[in-house]
Parts: C-alpha cells; structure tokens; sequence
C-alpha cells in the first residue's frame, strides 16, 4: 500500500512533467526559491538520495546531493527512471524496517516513504500551478495526508526550511486545500 501511492505520485508529477514546454523550464513555481526545472531536479535527485539513504548514506550526504544536477538532457527519462530506482530500492527486502539516517532525524523505512511520498504530493500541485495546470491532487492521497499527516511528521525536526509557514485556514476550505496549507502552500 505505502508503495503504491508512492507509484501513485510519482506518476501524478510525470503527468504535469510531460506536458512542461520548451520554454517552461525557468517558470515560477509557488516553492520561491525554485523554478520548474529545479523543482523536477529536487524531485529526481530526492528519489536518488533516498536510494542513497536505504544503501546506508548519511545525513550529511544526502544533504550533500541534495542539489546537484540529476537531470542532463532529458528531465523527463530521468525523472522516471529515478521514481524506478526509488521503489525498487524501497521494495527491498527489509528496506521499509531498516533505520535511515534521514536529515532531520532517524526514521524507518517505512516513514520515510511516507515522508518521500507526501513530497512528490505536494510537488505534484506545484508543478501543476507553475504550468497552469490542473492541480487537482489524487482525492486518495489528498485523504491519507490529511489523516496521517501528524504520524508522517511526528519528532521530526520541521522547520521553515522545509515548509514555508501556513496561510491562515479559509472557512469551508476542501480537503485538498487544508492539506496544501499545511505545507505551507497558498491555495487560492
């Protein structure tokens, strides 16, 4: 199950990369300090650096990494192929059980697919907003972000570094939107 929506968000994020223009790449993204094509950068290198991180790579490492190119030539092959390597590497025998040295703090396998998983979600909307997209999220992950979101995220060292602080709550906000403020994202 926690494969499969990793899979699931995987190929939300290809959807919308697919259809990124020629002249798209340098586009705005709502993460300020990213346009398209380092927000698909921070994704596949992500994926790889998690592979790194169930093969035993530090924190340091990871961190390390965490913004070189992993894109060359074609963003969209590597991108998929690092989705590929990501879920192989979690369907390992043993991999969901073993203890990962993620940045900001130990985690299980387990919780760092999870954690691996709400980011391809959240990237999902932003690559669609930053293409003028549809940025309807799958409803199913939507539901398990929502209802999971503090296990996914308990004693984790978050700070504005990683999420930006939430807009206020709109009455009447969808599911989708309360979810997105959550990470800090402005949904109107």
């Amino acid at each position: 199950m926690l494969l499969d929506r990793f899979l699931l968000a995987g190929k939300g994020f290809e959807h919308h990369l697919r259809a990124v223009p020629a002249d798209g790449w340098a586009a705005p993204t709502p993460c300020s300090e990213r346009d398209v094509r380092a927000l698909v950068n921070h994704m596949t290198r992500g994926n790889l650096n998690y592979v790194g991180l169930l093969a035993g790579a530090t924190r340091a490492e990871f961190l390390a990494a965490r913004d070189a190119d992993a894109l060359g030539d074609d963003p969209v092959a590597a991108y998929t192929g690092s989705v590929r390597a990501c879920a192989a590497a979690f369907a390992a025998p043993g991999a969901l059980d073993r203890v990962v040295d993620y940045p900001l703090g130990e985690l299980t396998g387990r919780r760092a697919l999870a954690v691996r998983t709400a980011d391809s979600t959240v990237h999902t909307w932003d690559l669609a907003r930053a293409l003028g997209a549809d940025d309807t999220l799958d409803p199913g992950l939507v539901a398990w972000l929502d209802e999971d979101h503090d296990a996914i995220f308990a004693g984790l060292a978050l700070s504005s570094r990683v999420f930006a602080a939430p807009p206020p709550d709109e009455p009447g906000a969808s599911r989708q939107d309360r979810v997105l403020r959550r990470f800090g994202r402005d949904p109107r």
